[in-house]
């Protein structure tokens, strides 16, 4: 069998195992509703226990949130043997069709770091598709931060060029190149540059560089590392609909549950690394939507399985998608999810590196290889279905009952075990409320006690919006990747306001 064929059975798998999942959820109802009532009220047990545990993970690396984010990590770094004076950071800026206001916001807050800017190698990458709105920003950008740092830099990614999918990846992937050859003109160590690469709405923490800096500094072999900061929505939380809002909390508190586990780890969206690596691995992959947790992956694959992500528990602030329009900003979150969903695409990029004759992942070790393709098939499997099942499943069988059942023990109890179980559950929401509530930043003075009533109340829709943001876009991602042609997705650009 040709290895396009088993690459092409491979993308079908993840949809296939989702709607044999779901299908034969329906038909056991059906069949053997008593049967399918066991199944939910263990599954739904499980899952009880799963959010216990993830709790554990989750107030683990709230403490260490709290710790670190008050921290002096400059004081840190100038007490070390090391000298971080002989380091740059080259920062990418990536953006297509932003306003003039939404791509300064980053360089504020590049300002502000307690950090010395002029080790910052700024880089300002536009689209040639987008070359008449680009032009006029980086001309302002240009007049109003070039001398504020050691250099920016601005380039523009050529329309059409071959074997590319428009989108960050391919535009990062070649301002980088481009980036390389100024390096190369300074004559740069490259293991002495550390590449942050951001979302164009990634507001930095202060102390961002510096314990980036200290991280790197401290690690045994720093260059077979990517370093991820916790992303929190908050730039326009105050202005955004409760709907998403909620929606963002849940990106932001599976990042801290798995910045707790880093050997579980990926990189997500914006994130650091040597850029050393990124040059081995040969840039972030230009023909995939998901290059942010790709570039974990060709570490891995590069290294034979030596490479990790290593969690830093300093934030990023970014935007949620609300753009002041409800509907569309609603649309613009389920098309945000399911671009993040897509990340399905790497299961099939796994297993062929990792076992096909053509993979350069072979020498990684299988302990490894088993361990993050099942984190992975897991992760999106359980994002499309566990919603599914746990808040419509115990439904159907009850529905498809026939007399004789309905008047056993099991299916008068079930209702009552079940609604049990989905409160106990309800105590890792009331927690999440609570650490979201605590991270809000100051309420804008045009606001006023409805704000907050709102942020309070918005939680009572959590159930709904794990089936139409989570769920949904997650099945509709991997059904489009087992139908394959025209229903592939390509890289959709969230809309800024």
């Amino acid at each position: 069998m040709k290895e396009s064929t088993k690459y092409r059975i491979l993308e079908m798998i993840p949809g296939f195992l989702v709607w044999l999942t779901l299908i034969g959820l329906v038909v056991l109802s059906f069949a053997k509703p008593l049967w399918a009532i066991y199944f939910i009220i263990i599954f739904d047990l499980y899952w009880v226990l799963r959010v216990t545990y993830m709790l554990f993970y989750l107030l683990t690396s709230w403490w260490r949130y709290r710790h670190d984010e008050k921290k002096d990590w400059f004081s840190e770094l100038k007490k070390m043997q090391k000298n971080h004076q002989e380091y740059y950071h080259l920062i990418f800026l990536p953006t297509y069709r932003e306003p003039c206001n939404v791509v300064e916001r980053p360089f504020q807050a590049l300002l502000r770091s307690n950090y010395d800017l002029r080790k910052f190698i700024v880089v300002l990458a536009g689209e040639e598709r987008d070359r008449e709105n680009f032009i006029g920003i980086a001309g302002t950008i240009k007049e109003k931060f070039a001398g504020r740092f050691f250099q920016l830099l601005i380039t523009i990614h050529p329309k059409d060029l071959p074997d590319e999918l428009p989108g960050k990846g391919s535009n990062t992937c070649y301002a980088a190149q481009e980036a390389k050859k100024y390096i190369d003109q300074l004559g740069l160590d490259y293991e002495k540059v550390i590449v942050s690469n951001f979302d164009i709405d990634t507001c930095v923490h202060p102390q961002y560089f510096a314990c980036l800096m200290y991280k790197y500094l401290t690690h045994p072999n720093p260059t077979h590392a990517s370093y991820q900061p916790i992303a929190i929505y908050n730039n326009n939380v105050w202005e955004s609909n409760p709907i998403v809002r909620v929606v963002a909390s849940s990106t932001t508190f599976w990042l801290f549950t798995d910045l707790a586990r880093p050997e579980r780890l990926f990189t997500f969206s914006s994130h650091s690394m040597s850029f050393k690596t990124l040059v081995g691995v040969g840039f972030w992959d230009k023909t995939i939507v998901t290059e942010d947790s790709r570039i974990f992956l060709q570490g891995l694959v590069h290294y034979d399985g030596d490479y990790q992500t290593v969690p830093m528990y300093i934030p990023v602030f970014m935007n949620t998608v609300d753009i002041g329009d409800f509907w569309r900003s609603l649309k613009n979150q389920y098309k945000q999810m399911r671009r993040w969903a897509w990340g399905v695409e790497h299961f099939p990029w796994m297993v062929k590196q990792f076992w096909f004759k053509s993979g350069e992942g072979r020498k990684v070790p299988l302990i490894r290889k088993i361990y993050y393709l099942w984190n992975q098939t897991e992760g999106v499997y359980s994002w499309a279905t566990a919603p599914l099942i746990i808040l419509l499943g115990g439904y159907l069988p009850l529905f498809f009952a026939p007399e004789a059942d309905r008047s056993t023990a099991l299916f008068q109890n079930a209702p009552h075990v079940l609604a049990l179980l989905m409160r106990s559950a309800m105590g890792g929401l009331i927690v999440i409320a609570i650490l979201y509530t605590l991270m809000l930043p100051r309420q804008p003075e045009r606001s006023d006690w409805r704000g907050w009533l709102a942020m309070l109340l918005q939680w009572v829709i959590v159930p709904v919006t794990l089936i139409l943001f989570g769920a949904l876009p997650a099945t509709d991602a991997q059904t489009r990747l087992m139908l394959g042609g025209k229903f592939r997705l390509g890289f959709w650009v969230t809309e800024k306001k």
